[in-house]
């Protein structure tokens, strides 16, 4: 990676550079493949340091963090800080976006479930629970049955293991 240190009104001591340098190594471990980094540090009139940070990344763009303090070294900690977080989420989102790839291969290779056609006996009425000891011995997901009453009634296994009656 190609690393540019900039200070505009002020010397920049080989301490301070050796620590950018550090920090600019540090954000390497996203493996995001940067390209080029500008850092650059710049004091005004009021003794306040402003850290730039400004990186190109291939098939993103540009990342830029700002920050402003009245220590050098905490400035640039606050703007690494920034920085990180903008990087770990770009990863995280291409992590996320391959594993979704992986899982939508997956899907597509598993088998499609069949509908399978069974006659259905409805004409004998059957009170609730005839029809509950009924569905238990016949091991079925779900039973069709016309209650004491005339109506249709459905009886099925839910994911939980418990009966449904609808």
């Amino acid at each position: 990676m190609n690393v540019e240190i900039v200070g505009r009104n002020v010397t920049l001591t080989e301490p301070m550079k050796d620590h950018i340098q550090k920090v600019i190594d540090e954000v390497e471990k996203y493996n995001l493949g940067i390209m080029h980094a500008i850092v650059t540090v710049d004091k005004d009139k009021r003794d306040f340091f402003t850290v730039e940070i400004i990186m190109n990344i291939p098939e993103k763009g540009t990342a830029v963090v700002h920050y402003t303090d009245k220590d050098m070294y905490a400035a640039l900690d606050k703007a690494k800080d920034k920085l990180e977080k903008l990087l770990r989420r770009y990863h995280d989102k291409i992590k996320d976006h391959r594993k979704k790839d992986r899982i939508e291969e997956l899907i597509v290779e598993e088998e499609v479930d069949e509908i399978v056609e069974m006659p259905l006996d409805v004409e004998k009425p059957l009170t609730i629970d005839e029809a509950i000891e009924e569905f238990k011995n016949s091991g079925l997901y779900f039973m069709v049955f016309k209650d004491t009453h005339g109506e249709k009634r459905v009886i099925y296994r839910r994911k939980d293991g418990k009966l449904g009656l609808y």
